[in-house]
């Protein structure tokens, strides 16, 4: 069943007569084209992209063909016109992005209809990658894993992080990613205690360096982060590197088709907070879903509920953060499928000394 149909069986359930899609990433999801100031609206029987000259041409040769492309002088006129010819009442609209404002002009300038928010119901669709989406974030991942093996053949102890930020960028966007899915980590020193620090314009410190990073490639997003030692791995060094790979390792092995969310967080969690050095520098969740976002559903949390099916993508990314001192995050982004799963990061997870 294609993405327009498994949408029109939730329409039916919920009792929908059309919907206005009005966010970019779904409206690309649905339509497979990325496009800004437009509408898509869809019907039990029709569907349509509204766009303006800038895309026309192009929208008509790469959208779903499924979509009319049209460019109306008169958007809510031709909206409304539209939704009377196929007899519709009830309109679905995207709540969680929809600003107030926005809602209140649609609300205004389409009297007569019944406006029902939809919630995260497209979302739930992304939730569960087809083939054709799952090699695409493959791409994603084989262009972020080059950029690594690039970087490593490279890197210099007199680099600054920002250097070492735009290195792994440059080379992606050389490689064929339309651009980054995230704003690049790289953090070295005390400053890789941070796990969401920003590159800096100093030269690599001692300790640890962490890569968080990942390519965009036609709409879908990579998600990587390799850890490595600026300095000699001292035995402290060693350990706490050593039990994020172990928790990772073991949260990887269980994954597969029925798999709790929560329980993967907890087996990861339960292997860090052992070490009573290392309880609550694991703050953060064990991971997330990744595709057209770089932050999707579902989520690896200790407030997780439910069960992984085949087709998710998911990050598995433990970490340790010891503040003021050096913090360390080893990440894959895996496929879950009946028996485990299928990891899409190929970069080697061993300890490695830069220099």
């Amino acid at each position: 069943m294609n993405r327009i149909d498994r949408l029109r069986t939730k329409m039916k359930e919920e009792g929908l007569d059309a919907l206005i899609v009005s966010s970019e990433i779904n409206q690309r999801y649905l339509s497979r084209y990325p496009f800004t100031d437009g509408l898509l609206l869809i019907t039990l029987q029709r569907a349509e992209l509204l766009t303006d000259f800038r895309y026309a041409e192009d929208a008509e040769k790469k959208a779903d063909p499924r979509f009319t492309v049209v460019t109306p002088d008169d958007r809510f006129g031709h909206i409304g016109e539209f939704f009377a010819a196929e007899c519709v009442k009830t309109v679905g609209y995207e709540s969680k992005t929809l600003s107030c404002d926005e809602f209140e002009r649609t609300r205004r300038d389409l009297p007569g209809f019944d406006f029902v928010g939809i919630g995260n119901m497209i979302e739930v669709l992304r939730e569960i990658k087809d083939d054709g989406e799952l090699e695409e974030i493959a791409r994603a991942q084989d262009i972020a894993d080059a950029a690594l093996a690039h970087l490593l053949n490279v890197i210099k102890p007199d680099m600054t992080e920002i250097e070492v930020a735009l290195e792994l960028e440059f080379f992606m966007r050389r490689s064929g990613a339309e651009g980054v899915a995230f704003e690049t980590i790289a953090v070295s020193g005390s400053a890789s205690s941070l796990p969401h620090g920003r590159p800096r314009n100093v030269k690599l410190q001692k300790g640890f360096l962490t890569l968080d990073f990942g390519a965009l490639y036609n709409g879908y997003c990579s998600d990587m982060t390799r850890t490595f030692s600026v300095c000699t791995v001292d035995p402290e060094m060693k350990k706490l590197y050593n039990t994020v790979l172990k928790a990772q390792t073991e949260a990887l092995a269980y994954l597969k088709e029925g798999a709790g969310c929560l329980e993967a967080d907890r087996i990861a969690r339960v292997i860090i907070e052992a070490e009573p050095a290392y309880k609550g520098t694991f703050g953060h969740s064990l991971g997330h879903g990744v595709g057209l976002f770089i932050h999707e559903s579902p989520r690896l949390s200790p407030k997780s509920g439910g069960k992984l099916v085949s087709g998710n993508v998911v990050t598995v990314e433990p970490g340790i953060y010891l503040k003021g001192k050096y913090g360390c995050r080893i990440e894959d982004m895996v496929a879950i499928t009946p028996d485990g799963i299928r990891n899409f990061a190929h970069s080697p997870k061993e300890l490695c000394e830069l220099f």
